[in-house]
Parts: C-alpha cells; structure tokens; sequence
C-alpha cells in the first residue's frame, strides 16, 4: 500500500498550525486528532453520533464532534469538514470525499500531491 504524507498549514477561527497530514483514498471522510484542535478551531457538536468502522471487524469508534478548517497544499488555499476522532493514530487525514471535493490527485511514484489549477482560480471567484 503507498501512502503520502506532508505536513500541512490548518487554519482556524482560533489559530494555525502545522499538522502532518496522511493523504487516504480508501477513508470516506476527512479527520483530526482532537486532541490537536483546541488552539485552532471550536469543535461543533454533530446532531447524532457518527459511528466509523474501523480495521477490526465489528469495531467502531464514536464521533460527536466536527470542525471546519481552512488548509494549504501548494500554496493553494482549501477548506472543509473535518471529524474529530478520538485516539486517531494520525494528526490528520484527508479523505476520498475530500480529494475528489478539490480535483486533488496523488503521485505515489513521486510522493506528491496534486491540485488542479482550475481550483485556484475557482477560490478567486
């Protein structure tokens, strides 16, 4: 299995940081630790608990809570949902949804990501 990983600019109504950041096709939704959160953005409550399958068969894990982040990859400014999954092994994930959200592309032979000029000039507007 390839994996990307780069550290990537968050901001929020709070504050920035610097999180690194997996790049995973195979999750649906885009995900942070929350225990990284509480300097950059307020979580907001999510009218029912979102139940994610995990790796184990028959395990879930109970999201309550989600925020929206603003995020950088090249430069290029991005934003969207991000759960806050409790005892996420990663800082934070960007998942398929995401991906295709942005026209965002992985270059696995070159350990790089990719987004779509167009989406550049579609921020302008």
């Amino acid at each position: 299995m390839s994996i990307i990983k780069h550290p990537l600019l968050y901001v929020g109504s709070k504050g920035e940081k610097n999180l690194y950041t997996l790049f995973d096709s195979g999750a649906n939704l885009s995900c942070i630790n929350p225990d990284l959160i509480g300097d950059i953005e307020k979580p907001i409550s999510l009218g029912r608990i979102r139940k994610l399958a995990t790796a184990s068969e028959g395990h879930f894990i109970e999201v309550k809570e989600a925020v929206r982040l603003d995020f950088y990859i090249n430069d290029i400014l991005l934003s969207d949902e991000f759960l806050l999954v409790p005892g996420l092994s990663e800082e934070a994930v960007i998942g398929a949804a995401t991906l295709q959200k942005w026209r965002i592309k992985l270059d696995f032979e070159h350990d790089q990501v990719i987004v779509d000029p167009k989406v550049a000039k579609l921020q302008l507007i």
